[in-house]
């Protein structure tokens, strides 16, 4: 009886091992947090599961299209053209005379989409380098971990990174400029995507990276050179906006005696382009050129360092490459974690990789908003020595898995490993 009972489990799969079980897991327990908590304001309060995120700005910054017309012409947004009139489109269908529960369950919804496609390409692309197992794993992880979901709901970052995975799978596949539109296209929605360049320059030398940066690099040119061509008074800001903010939430703005987060002021600020350049805190000590000139020494130091070209390598340089510009940067965003944690799974799928993952998580998720909603905008008194204490650690750990990704890139692969080819 007992060999019978064995011999029909072992032609039963596994729970665990059946992939429609992940995506419905995925999408249904989503979606019924927004039926359950469904986003919208009482009295000028957000209220439901997009709480403590952006999507009341995005819906106050689209609102804009109804009294003063476009985004880039008209006034001036924080975000690239693309993400900027995906807002305005939402918000003329189906957010105006005030609907924004409608505007943020279309926002919500596009996003679940989006996150699913980052799902399964984390599963394609793990099964690939590793094994199918492997990829079936970190389908798992990724569906139960609380960040990606939080996100979800709060800010567009899974668009950002799911043209990113886009990019990466299509290199993976040798499809080259489709890789390369993809990068482009997350370009307009936020600037890291084109970071991806630095590695394919690394692992696709010569005439294909030169033909990758053109796609890449010229089709977002193209565009912004469009809105720069019809109005660069409201264009330029738009571009420039995020990189003249004062320091926030990083050990910059600590040295800085900044204690707040990086918001920008009114929306009535975004007609003059003038107020984009407002320094909203004290001024930088460890000033924009040299932070970045580090950045690049240190990233030009693992590029000439790099021996491992196997198509794990690409991951690791990616992820260490976009970790580097985020150190570097004067502020941090939480919902960056949402472009980290894929890549960091792809390149360390493994115990430690997760733990790693949880506990950048919890950090990020103590200073905002556990601390903030405490601090009425502004870290002070007996608050400052928690702040502190998250900031470095979650600068400690990004530093970590810096210098682990550092030791992965120079693990010798084979070569024949390799699937870049010009």
């Amino acid at each position: 009886m007992k060999k019978a009972q064995k011999a029909a489990a072992a032609t039963v799969p596994s729970l665990m091992e059946d992939w429609r079980l992940v995506l419905m897991t995925f999408i249904g327990l989503r979606l019924m947090l927004l039926m359950v908590y469904q986003p919208m304001t009482i009295q000028g309060v957000e209220r439901g599961v997009s709480a403590g995120g952006d999507f009341q700005t995005y819906y106050n910054l689209a609102a804009l299209s109804d009294s003063v017309g476009l985004p880039l012409r008209d006034w001036w947004s924080e975000f690239p053209p693309l993400w900027s009139y995906l807002t305005v489109f939402l918000y003329q269908a189906v957010g105006r005379d005030g609907n924004y529960p409608a505007f943020a369950l279309a926002l919500a919804s596009l996003f679940l989409v989006a996150d699913t496609g980052n799902l399964v390409l984390i599963r394609v692309i793990a099964g690939r380098i590793y094994t199918p197992e492997t990829g079936m794993m970190l389908g798992w992880v990724y569906a139960v971990m609380a960040a990606p979901l939080i996100f979800l709901f709060w800010t567009f970052d899974v668009l950002v990174i799911l043209t990113v995975l886009l990019g990466i799978w299509w290199l993976l596949k040798s499809r080259h400029i489709a890789s390369a539109v993809a990068i482009s296209v997350g370009t307009l929605f936020k600037l890291t995507p084109i970071l991806i360049v630095g590695a394919v320059w690394r692992y696709l030398p010569g005439r294909g990276g030169v033909r990758y940066t053109a796609v890449a690099v010229g089709g977002a040119v193209v565009v912004f050179g469009a809105f720069l061509a019809q109005n660069a008074a409201m264009s330029l800001p738009s571009l420039t906006a995020q990189w003249n903010k004062a320091s926030y939430q990083t050990v910059w703005a600590l040295l800085d005696g900044n204690m707040r987060t990086g918001n920008f002021g009114p929306i009535e600020e975004r007609l003059d382009p003038v107020r984009a350049n407002d320094l909203q805190g004290n001024a930088a000590v460890v000033p924009g050129w040299l932070r970045l000139g580090a950045a690049l020494a240190a990233g030009l130091f693992v590029y000439a360092r790099t021996r491992n070209f196997s198509e794990r390598g690409l991951i690791a340089f990616v992820t260490i490459t976009l970790l580097i510009f985020f150190i570097q940067a004067q502020g941090w965003s939480p919902q960056w974690l949402a472009q980290i944690i894929p890549l960091v799974l792809l390149a360390f799928p493994t115990r430690n990789g997760v733990l790693a993952l949880l506990l950048l998580s919890f950090v990020t998720f103590a200073e905002y908003p556990f601390l903030f909603i405490r601090s009425d905008g502004a870290i002070a008194g007996t608050l400052v020595p928690a702040f502190v204490m998250f900031v470095v650690a979650r600068t400690m750990v990004l530093l970590a898995l810096c210098v682990a990704l550092y030791r992965l890139l120079r693990q010798s692969s084979d070569s024949s490993s390799s699937v870049w080819q010009s």
